[in-house]
């Protein structure tokens, strides 16, 4: 690893502990998807392991989420079994000033949304290179949609002025296929002036599942840099 690498690596870790930092013994904890959120799921577990947390649940937003979460030794629960999340921790793709996210590029956003939205608080951890002015200006918004009803819903987000295209597996042949089992659609917007509006649009869009707008759900902004080579966090 070079030492930039070294560097990104170290900064994320350090905005994964500082939101497992937060997490209080007898809570319910959303785990979101990614590589930072990766980092908070260790430290918590390291912090269960060690005594310092106790009676913890976690509640996964992904296949990914459950997997380190079993092998961090985080316990597990599912939105059956529990009335209420104390805290959510997860990533993002986009952060705007307002503390809007574009989320999506794991293709977990369906779950990551239901999850997040019910915490009491919502913490994301970012670092600074996914601050942008404006939702959409350098991340593709993702729609997950129903195989069947792909290609009437890209015709629709067309006429929005919307370009889309379905995304495509990586050493898999054919489309990326969910945890739910369906399609992303990744949209360019040239910009998106109301992510409250448009959020809802796609969502009214028949066979559209859930998109990756997420507008007024996060609290915290927990963002990592890189200071004189050394790793930073700051709240926004």
């Amino acid at each position: 690893m070079s030492t930039a690498t070294d560097a990104v690596t170290l900064m994320k870790q350090q905005v994964g502990k500082a939101a497992a930092d937060r997490v209080k013994s007898g809570s319910i904890v959303g785990l979101g998807t990614g590589s930072t959120t990766a980092y908070a799921i260790q430290y918590i577990g390291e912090r269960i392991q060690s005594g310092e947390l106790t009676d913890i649940k976690g509640i996964p937003t992904s296949f990914q989420a459950e997997v380190l979460a079993k092998k961090y030794g985080v316990p597990l629960t599912t939105l059956d079994e529990v009335d209420h999340i104390d805290v959510a921790i997860d990533g993002a793709d986009e952060v705007d000033p307002n503390k809007n996210l574009i989320k999506g590029g794991g293709a977990a956003h369906t779950r990551e949304k239901v999850v997040d939205s019910l915490a009491d608080q919502f913490i994301v951890v970012v670092d600074s290179s996914k601050l942008v002015d404006k939702l959409g200006s350098t991340f593709l918004l993702p729609v997950e949609v129903l195989p069947m009803a792909m290609t009437p819903v890209m015709r629709a987000i067309a006429k929005l002025g919307g370009k889309p295209e379905l995304r495509m597996g990586i050493k898999k042949a054919g489309p990326v296929i969910t945890d739910q089992g369906n399609f992303v659609i990744d949209v360019k917007f040239d910009k998106i002036d109301n992510p409250a509006e448009l959020e809802k649009t796609l969502n009214n869009l028949p066979g559209v599942l859930e998109n990756g707008l997420f507008v007024n759900v996060t609290d915290v902004v927990l963002i990592g840099e890189i200071k004189d080579g050394q790793p930073v966090v700051r709240e926004m």
